[in-house]
């Protein structure tokens, strides 16, 4: 089921909003004030954001700029203002689509529907393009070494990466760190299996919402790590 974020200060507007699209089976949160509307779309997974354009706290223009910092997720949009100038600036902010009020629920979940499929089309191809690894919130494009949680991309180094990768295309098989250390830097350990240890620690801190409890790369004590699908 896609999830929706509305972050519109009319309560009205966003129940009308909400409820036309949990008709058509989207799940639907609303957030009224700018600032919490912003910090919930960095932090959450959304597959659309309808955005309104004037919001207590931080206006709908730099919000859909923050996002764009960080995520390629949908944006619409929604406004009274029908002047082309913040039409022009909105789009220029990478916002996908820009509905004026008043407009029909109908034509709303038409416009939602439509950016949803396009979306899924460019990602689809995409993943075909790329050699591409998805578990979970976890994205991991073995062709362009880079990573995503929950579409947002987080740094890695190299020997982070393939240690990363290599876990992730073995998963449920346990490794010693000294088989760790021979497949990723290709030598011996010869005492050097703390490295694995730092390596790990560094990559749960981007990969895992709570380090102590990880979702991703599990320890086995005494043994080495295992990747749980």
């Amino acid at each position: 089921m896609n999830k929706i974020l509305i972050i519109e200060d009319d309560q009205a507007i966003a129940e009308l909003e909400k409820d036309y699209l949990e008709l058509s089976n989207f799940e639907v949160l609303i957030e009224t004030d700018g600032s919490a509307g912003v910090a919930r779309a960095l932090e959450e997974h959304f597959d659309l954001i309808l955005l309104d354009l004037m919001l207590p706290g931080i206006d709908g223009f730099e919000i859909c700029r923050l996002i764009r910092e960080e995520k390629n997720t949908p944006v619409i949009m929604v406004s009274a203002k029908k002047d082309d100038i913040d039409k022009i600036r909105g789009l220029g902010l990478g916002a996908d689509d820009y509905i004026t009020k008043p407009f029909s629920p109908s034509e709303l979940v038409a416009r939602v529907k439509a950016h949803l499929a396009r979306y899924e089309r460019l990602t689809t191809a995409d993943a075909h393009k790329n050699d591409i690894l998805e578990i979970r919130s976890l994205r991991i494009d073995k062709t362009a070494r880079r990573v995503y949680m929950d579409g947002v991309e987080k740094p890695f180094t190299t020997k982070e990466f393939d240690l990363l990768t290599f876990l992730a295309s073995h998963p449920n098989h346990v490794y010693s760190k000294e088989e760790l250390f021979k497949e990723i830097w290709e030598m011996e350990s010869v005492g050097d299996i703390a490295t694995v240890t730092v390596h790990i620690k560094k990559i749960r801190e981007k990969i895992e919402k709570t380090t102590s409890k990880p979702q991703y790369i599990e320890t086995i004590w005494g043994v080495g790590y295992r990747f749980k699908m």
